[in-house]
């Protein structure tokens, strides 16, 4: 990929029913994509995802609670030119504060919704979603998911996607 590259840490919540991440638009855009941002100087990858979820969401993550899903890089969905390094990470549960019915937004934030992660929607002219999350993130999900033979599930169960599930 050409251009400057970018490196943020992004957050994995799925919904209670088991079948919508949450995603967030930032203020004068059309992508949709996996709450997080740019580590401050001298931030962990792990830091910088309790701070930024803290600042665009309110909630204050516990680290127990994050199960680091990989590292990829893919294409900026706001910054042309760009590509972006991703260090994911996937909650256990839903985070303490978090209103799945209403979720607040914060800071930069404009918008934030749950979309289907294993039939998101096409992209349109006044929607896209991140390719972080449309091309690398969604289809770990989906191996991890086949890798355990398992679906996932329809309650709000705590620990669902969790390394140590099987």
């Amino acid at each position: 990929m050409a251009g400057v590259n970018i490196g943020v840490s992004a957050l994995v919540v799925v919904h209670p029913d088991g079948q919508r991440l949450l995603m967030v638009r930032k203020s004068g855009t059309t992508s949709f994509m996996l709450p997080g941002g740019k580590p401050e100087p001298g931030e962990t990858a792990v830091q910088a995802i309790v701070r930024e979820i803290a600042e665009e969401l309110g909630p204050a993550l516990d680290p127990v609670d994050l199960e680091e899903l990989g590292t990829w890089t893919a294409q900026a969905a706001n910054e042309a030119g760009f590509s972006v390094t991703g260090t994911v990470f996937l909650h256990d549960g839903i985070p303490d504060g978090l209103d799945v019915e209403d979720p607040q937004v914060l800071e930069e934030i404009e918008e934030a919704g749950w979309f289907p992660w294993d039939a998101l929607p096409a992209d349109t002219s006044a929607r896209q979603f991140a390719s972080l999350t449309r091309d690398h993130v969604i289809p770990h999900l989906r191996k991890r998911l086949r890798a355990r033979s398992v679906q996932a599930p329809r309650d709000s169960t705590p620990g669902y996607w969790a390394s140590d599930q099987a």
